[in-house]
């Protein structure tokens, strides 16, 4: 009997060393899990309109936030003297690279630009609404383009490069540009220029119409 219960004993003995020995194993095996390693925060600068109160609006902190597209960067404004006049346009892409294509237009300087890769090539004044039909603010994309556009809303009015924005009519188009006149929404550009744009402008180009908010060197479009 007594020789069972020794028996016994180290049968249990031998048992709980070898529980022993495979934890110790395992947790070779299975290290335990790092902490995750602590994210960058990264500000985002929360663009202003011009005569807004400096710090106003604090920089939003997102963990993880991914930088700033550079081609969405403003690295160069055209140098021209004084507000563009109604009529008259600028255009010049010699020696800027490859890009994407954004196009701005700010309601209160009544001015469209064109930047490619960050760069502006192009500016001109434009025609806007009035207060019953105005121009929207918002970030459209071009949907539709046609050349020889005639409206099928406002009377077979010509519409010559069309570059629609939106479905209820609002587009960049060729116009007579002139002071005193208006349009229904829409974007009026003087022709020739809608023919330069209408050239370079792809489906799907975005368009930021905004109010008092004109694009400046290093200013992010977002």
């Amino acid at each position: 009997m007594e020789l069972r219960k020794r028996g016994w004993i180290g049968l249990v003995v031998a048992a709980i060393g070898l529980a022993l020995v495979a934890m110790s194993l395992l947790s070779v095996g299975n290290p335990a899990p790092r902490k995750p390693a602590a994210t960058a925060m990264q500000p985002i600068e929360l663009a202003t309109a011009p005569g807004s109160a400096a710090g106003a609006v604090e920089p939003a902190l997102v963990a993880g936030a991914k930088p700033a597209d550079p081609a969405f960067t403003i690295k160069r404004i055209l140098p021209i003297d004084g507000p563009i006049r109604y009529g008259d346009w600028h255009w010049d892409e010699a020696g800027v690279p490859a890009g994407p294509l954004v196009i701005t237009v700010d309601l209160d300087a009544r001015v469209l630009s064109v930047f490619r890769g960050g760069y502006e090539i192009a500016a001109t004044a434009v025609l806007l609404g009035t207060q019953d039909t105005p121009t929207p603010t918002g970030i459209f994309p071009i949907t539709q383009k046609d050349a020889h556009h005639v409206s099928n809303i406002y009377e077979g009015a010509p519409m010559p490069f069309m570059m629609r924005l939106t479905n209820d009519g609002i587009s960049i188009h060729g116009t007579t540009v002139e002071n005193g006149y208006a349009s229904h929404g829409c974007v009026g550009v003087p022709t020739p220029f809608a023919r330069k744009l209408f050239g370079i402008a792809a489906l799907g180009t975005p368009v930021y119409i905004t109010r008092g908010k004109m694009a400046k060197l290093g200013d992010q479009l977002t």
